[in-house]
């Protein structure tokens, strides 16, 4: 395990900057506007050969515990636990605060080393800030600029003494066999419309309230990426899980808000990184027009999907629902029939895993590969029971087809004038594909690529 380092600071100081400088990546979203980051973020850090997790945390705030930025804090007072240091950061711009002098009095009392870091310092303008931060009591501050990379040298002396010692021993890799090796983790991203209780479904999953949750719309904005280990209940194994919180998705219509706007693009940015997708419905509201365009873009990068409806405790005639669901969904996504729909409740944990379980079954039909053998049998039964077309009496040629690809499975027919192939039968032999040969309900693409005449004109 690498030591984890946490961010503590109060709104807008430019901790998601600096999360994002040490990662190498611009993840976590960043803004003018205070409280951009409201749950906790991690990322694999390394800086000059140090490795380490780095945490960030939603801006330390002053208020009702039961608020919302109560509840943030409450995120942040529990993500020091068990780190092996924190990163105090402060704005040498704006000089010391009371909020300040406040986290420094609740960090002075933890037994976890503090680095002060003033942030903001470049030029000239943050050298009153930087010097009043000597009287906080953590020592040196590191005069860091983490929008422009300055300092970094500096924090990364200061964190040596407290990291060195916890840094993992270097493993050595093993020599590629030429095996197949197995998957890795199942990367599986929660998608919705605002409140359909994504979070509180992943911090069910988890047994922990490892994300905020409240009756607040619109809580999470960053998208949240948990390693996680779920207990098969079908083989009583581990089975290793990358689960990624994501923003709620409204009509594009009615999202004005700059920030908004960013943690939709940044859920958006989550579907294509996962390989399952779950639309989680809210089983009080049903199926709405918006859940089937959220369920269209994922289907159309390719991702495999299920259909999960969320709060079924409370809905009201769930059979009729439920079948009602089904039929929308068959209707309003014919080119992925037959998608997995689970009913779950991210409050009691009805349906869990059940849903686990499909995103498992559905990860291996999307990873599924067909010998060519075996396709190409599959391939001549089908154009013997239904043979392509002969527009103008001049029949359509489907010579083979290959697989050339999987996630999604990736298919090309090779033949003579495809072009004029009608779309119907590009859909029967794709829907063949799924039925007869394991694909089940995930996106299968087919490409036809029509044979080089070598008797034809040059010029």
């Amino acid at each position: 395990m690498l030591p984890q380092v946490v961010i503590i600071g109060r709104p807008n100081v430019g901790k998601s900057t600096l999360w994002n400088r040490l990662v190498g990546k611009k993840l976590a979203l960043v803004d003018d506007q205070p409280g951009v980051t409201r749950d906790r973020r991690f990322g694999d850090a390394e800086l000059l050969g140090m490795k380490f997790q780095i945490v960030d945390t939603a801006g330390w705030e002053d208020d009702d515990p039961a608020s919302l930025p109560g509840r943030m804090r409450a995120q942040t007072e529990a993500a020091l636990v068990g780190a092996a240091m924190a990163l105090f950061v402060i704005d040498s711009r704006a000089g010391l605060t009371p909020l300040d002098e406040e986290i420094a009095r609740w960090l002075r009392g933890q037994s976890v080393p503090v680095v002060l870091v003033a942030n903001k310092a470049e030029g000239k303008a943050g050298d009153a800030g930087l010097y009043e931060s000597f009287a906080l009591g953590f020592g040196d501050p590191v005069a860091l600029s983490a929008e422009h990379g300055e300092g970094v040298a500096d924090l990364f002396e200061a964190m040596l003494p407290i990291l060195d010692p916890l840094q993992p021993e270097e493993e050595i890799a093993e020599e590629d066999d030429g095996e197949e090796r197995p998957l890795g983790p199942l990367k599986l991203a929660i998608v919705g419309r605002p409140n359909a209780g994504k979070s509180t479904l992943i911090n069910r999953l988890l047994q922990e309230d490892r994300l905020l949750t409240g009756p607040e719309a619109g809580i999470t904005r960053d998208s949240i990426t948990i390693d996680w280990h779920w207990t098969d209940p079908r083989t009583d194994e581990p089975r290793a899980v990358k689960l990624i919180d994501t923003a709620g998705m409204r009509k594009r219509a009615r999202v004005i808000d700059k920030l908004e706007r960013m943690a939709v693009a940044d859920a958006r940015h989550a579907v294509d990184f996962a390989e399952v997708v779950v639309l989680l419905l809210d089983a009080t509201l049903g199926l709405e027009h918006q859940d089937l365009k959220i369920a269209a873009h994922a289907v159309e990068e390719g991702r495999a999907l299920i259909i999960a409806i969320n709060k079924w405790d409370v809905a009201a005639e769930p059979s009729s629902l439920f079948n009602g669901i089904r039929a929308a969904l068959d209707e309003g996504l014919a080119q992925v029939r037959g998608v997995p729909l689970v009913a779950v409740s991210a409050r009691t944990g009805k349906g869990t895993d059940q849903l686990l379980q499909a995103a498992f079954d559905i990860r291996d039909q999307w990873n599924r590969r067909v010998p060519t053998a075996g396709l190409n049998r599959w391939f001549d039964d089908a154009m013997a029971a239904n043979p392509p077309p002969a527009p103008g009496g001049k029949r359509i040629k489907l010579r083979y087809i290959t697989q050339v690809g999987a996630r999604p499975p990736r298919f090309v027919i090779f033949g003579t004038r495809l072009d004029e192939l009608p779309e119907s039968y590009r859909r029967y032999l794709v829907n063949g594909i799924r039925r007869e040969l394991g694909f089940g309900a995930v996106p299968v693409r087919l490409m036809l690529r029509s044979a080089k005449n070598p008797y034809a004109t040059k010029e």
